[in-house]
């Protein structure tokens, strides 16, 4: 690990233990950290929000932890209730169907997969909890794109070239930009071979109480297996999975 990087952790760290303010000498003296070098990660904490400074006086500056922790602690939270609320639903969709479910978030500019539920098939996915792709490929990424702010959504767009998982086919983004218009109206992502070859997916959001689409519910597996009425069947189903864990986050339709 990064020196400066692991010394930021350790200030942090000691402020939790302490659970109050400190000054920057007793940031020194409680970390071993050199008084300039304390200093310095203390300015770059403070500008990044994650401590605030207080001056009682001109010789007495002392330090606390940040609102942006708060935000943060609270976003960990959210996504820890999140994922014990879904996983039941999850795994009743999976025994259902037969066919992996992922649960998917927004991960600054990429979709994480933070829950998964395997099927009984032989069939292993590329996903894997804790795994990011870009927000383009698949149909849960693709749904959670869908639903981000007009100017968020093009900020990804433009960012760079997208390619396929193979990084061998360069990405129409006109042709995507339709796509997720569409994905907006009929209320669902689907995917075909954009991850793994010969696989389709299907995805719904899940919403909480300000009405916000938190996560996709995606369900994957093997083209063949999404055909004609199962196809029909799999989307009612996952789309009913992903309206109750919504329910459970307190989202109330047309409320």
């Amino acid at each position: 690990m990064n020196q400066s990087v692991s010394k930021a952790l350790q200030i942090l760290d000691l402020f939790i233990a302490e659970a109050g303010e400190l000054t920057l000498h007793e940031v020194s003296e409680k970390t071993g950290i050199p008084k300039s070098t304390a200093y310095r990660i203390l300015t770059t904490l403070e500008e990044g929000e994650l401590l605030s400074k207080t001056k009682h006086s001109i010789h007495d500056s002392r330090y606390r932890l940040g609102l942006k922790l708060l935000i943060l602690g609270q976003l960990a939270s959210e996504q820890m209730e999140l994922r014990s609320i879904a996983l039941p639903y999850m795994e009743e969709l999976g025994n259902e169907i037969n066919e992996v479910v992922h649960l998917v978030i927004v991960n600054q500019k990429k979709a994480t997969y933070i829950e998964k539920v395997e099927s009984k098939r032989a069939l292993r996915l590329f996903t894997r909890i804790g795994k990011s792709l870009p927000l383009h490929l698949g149909s849960g990424p693709k749904l959670l794109l869908a639903h981000l702010p007009k100017e968020k959504q093009e900020e990804i767009l433009e960012d760079a070239a997208m390619y396929s998982i193979d990084g061998n086919k360069l990405i129409d983004k006109e042709k995507l930009r339709r796509e997720l218009d569409e994905i907006r109206v009929n209320g669902f992502g689907f995917s075909v071979a954009e991850q793994d070859e010969d696989t389709t997916g299907v995805s719904y959001p899940i919403f909480n109480y300000q009405e916000e689409v938190v996560a996709a519910l995606a369900v994957s597996g093997l083209s063949s297996n999404f055909e004609g009425e199962r196809l029909q069947m799999i989307k009612l189903k996952t789309e009913e999975t992903a309206q109750r864990i919504s329910k459970e986050l307190g989202y109330r339709e047309n409320a």
